[in-house]
């Protein structure tokens, strides 16, 4: 089918609309790592970081989709472990144990996210390491450098790309769709990237409350790998939930200290 006849087509345009709605849900994900791992770096370098780490997003996607008979395979099994998986509550097997390359790359993005979260809640709760010493961007634990933030923002962009795009081919096999939805994806995810950051480094608590996200994305990521799907539905419906809480909890703080300035 050619561009005008795509354009023409309703259904093409629903098709896109959704893949938009679809990858928004699951940039989600994406943008909250990458505005905690840019927040680590010093003021100057965030911004860079942060639309540096977009771009690779965009260019990992578009590239995978120039290669989307190979994406496709990854869905085939690589190796079966032949061994049965725990029994269910009616007998069945809990989780899979053939593995093809996207259980493989699924279970170390969540591993690796799992890691990489664990150790920022780590750091959050406890800012002073050994010596008692307080951490900072220029010493100890809270060290970051800007090629190693980009480093893991490609390694998570690999994996949240390939997730990405597995999903739109269910959708459509037409290529300039998924490309079109793409790129208006990314270019959203641009323009809300950094008023998320912000967001998240003047309100600490919910610094807390993205790395508990990132916690649970990492081992929904690990069981997916293993054959365990868990209904994205369930996850997001949570967050949501969980983020609003927390907003009330910040209107609260915001009205009490307001009160407390013009009272003193």
């Amino acid at each position: 089918m050619d561009i005008l006849a795509l354009i023409s087509d309703p259904a093409a345009w629903a098709a896109l609309l959704t893949l938009i709605a679809l990858e928004l849900v699951l940039g989600v994900d994406n943008l909250v790592f990458i505005a905690i791992v840019s927040n680590k770096l010093p003021a100057d370098q965030q911004q860079k970081a942060r639309r540096i780490g977009l771009f690779l997003a965009l260019g990992l996607r578009i590239a995978l989709l120039m290669v989307i008979g190979w994406i496709v395979t990854l869905q085939q099994p690589l190796f079966d472990l032949g061994i049965n998986g725990a029994p269910g509550a009616h007998g069945e097997a809990t989780f899979e144990t053939a593995f093809s390359g996207r259980d493989l790359i699924l279970i170390v993005g969540g591993l690796f996210l799992l890691w990489k979260a664990t150790k920022e809640i780590h750091h959050t709760i406890d800012k002073e390491g050994e010596s008692g010493e307080l951490l900072d961007h220029d010493k100890g634990l809270a060290q970051l450098t800007f090629k190693a933030a980009i480093a893991q923002i490609i390694a998570l962009d690999l994996v949240f790309s390939i997730d990405s795009i597995l999903t739109a081919v269910g959708m459509t096999d037409q290529v300039p769709i998924m490309i079109t939805a793409v790129v208006i994806t990314v270019g959203l995810m641009m323009i809300a990237a950094e008023p998320l950051a912000k967001f998240i480094e003047t309100n600490p608590t919910l610094v807390m409350l993205a790395l508990a996200f990132l916690v649970m994305i990492g081992v929904v990521l690990v069981a997916d790998g293993f054959g365990v799907h868990i209904p994205k539905g369930y996850i997001y419906a949570a967050m949501a939930f969980s983020a609003s809480v927390e907003s009330l909890n910040i209107v609260s703080r915001n009205r009490r200290l307001r009160r407390r300035a013009s009272q003193g």
